[in-house]
């Protein structure tokens, strides 16, 4: 797993090619991130499918009660599939824009 943080941002991307020893270990290790907004970037397996990224879903919604973001990068998928409350998106920079307008809605006060 490479960590890397820049600003208020963690971007977490899985260097063993192993998605489910990539979600144990993140579930374990979420812990040490509940400070920071999160990126998981999955974009390097290229198409994976909605069944295998609802794994990341009860990590996604705890982490969105903390009022701290969690978004995936995923290059493919059924991104209409996803539930509402589950962000994921095809690029680094779009994980970066969703993370910006949901600091500003939180600021807000939505």
């Amino acid at each position: 797993m490479k960590v890397t943080v820049k600003g208020h941002t963690t971007i977490i991307k899985d260097n063993k090619d192993d998605l489910g020893e990539f979600i144990s270990k993140l579930t374990y290790e979420i812990g040490n991130f509940k400070e920071q907004n999160l990126i998981v970037d999955l974009s390097h397996y290229g198409a994976i499918e909605v069944k295998h990224l609802l794994f990341f879903h009860p990590l996604s919604t705890d982490h969105k009660r903390n009022k701290k973001s969690f978004v995936m990068v995923v290059s493919a998928t059924d991104f209409n599939a996803l539930p509402d409350n589950f962000t994921a998106v095809p690029s680094l920079l779009e994980a970066h824009d969703i993370i910006e307008m949901e600091e500003i809605e939180r600021d807000l006060g939505f």
